[in-house]
């Protein structure tokens, strides 16, 4: 929403996948798979730094409660 802003948000999923004969038969094989996910949150808005009044100021408390919320969804994701 606010086009001079650098702020932003990231995420990175990673897979791996591993396949191996098990020394049986080289028709069998086992696949070992790995997920990493990352997530990069954008800063919260610090109401000091831009000297936001009024209606910017609501929606800057409002930012920052949204990623507040968002980082413990994605904490109790990986619980």
């Amino acid at each position: 929403m606010n086009m001079v802003s650098s702020r932003s948000h990231s995420v990175f999923i990673i897979i791996v996948e591993q396949m191996s004969a098990d020394g049986k038969s080289e028709d069998v094989k086992r696949i070992k798979v790995g997920k990493l996910n990352m997530v990069d949150l954008a800063g919260s808005e610090r109401v000091n730094v831009t000297g936001a009044k009024g209606q910017r100021l609501v929606e800057s408390k409002s930012i920052n409660q949204s990623l507040s919320s968002l980082g413990n969804v994605i904490a109790a994701l990986t619980d």
